[in-house]
Parts: structure tokens; sequence; C-alpha cells
């Protein structure tokens, strides 16, 4: 059997890119690759408002980018699979040099 119903992978692979389409997620899994971080230290180096920090969180949480642990009265995000770091910072990398 071939084509998407063979469960190639294809269909999530589209979610998974569409889950990094905006560039502050990108920016949040660039800043997630260097170790767990919670929201407020998110905010501080993005500087970007922490609602907005939070929605994109759950949008990468929601797509199996990032799992939360809880860190005494906060939450520690960090990547799920380091492969998607790699695949952040190759995006990145081709972009910058053309």
């Amino acid at each position: 059997m071939s084509g998407p119903e063979a469960g190639d992978g294809y269909e999530a692979a589209g979610e998974l890119l569409k889950a990094l389409s905006a560039p502050l997620r990108i920016r949040i899994v660039t800043e997630l690759a260097g170790g767990p971080r919670c929201v407020h230290e998110l905010v501080e180096t993005l500087g970007a408002p922490q609602p907005l920090v939070s929605q994109h969180l759950r949008v990468l949480r929601g797509a199996g980018v990032v799992r939360g642990s809880r860190r005494g009265r906060e939450i520690a995000y960090a990547l799920i699979d380091e492969h998607i770091a790699h695949i952040v910072a190759d995006a990145v990398s081709h972009v910058r040099e053309g």
C-alpha cells in the first residue's frame, strides 16, 4: 500500500510544521533547545507579552513539541524531542544563508 493511507507520516509532519509556522514559536523552540524554561524566563528573553507566550506554548504543547513539568509554583517547559530543535536550527540557518 502506498500514499497517505500507508501511515507514512506525512499528515503528522504537516501538523508539526504547522505548529512551527509562527516566528514566535520558532523562537520559543530555539530557547528551549538550551534547556527547560519557565514562562517568565521566556517572556524576559523574547520580549513578548506573557499571554502571547502562554498561547504559543499551548499550541506547541498540543502539537507534542513541548511538555511542562512543575517546578515549585511554576511550570518549566522543555522540548519533547531534540530533533525538533535541529529542524528549527536548520531552517533558520538555511534562511540566513540565502
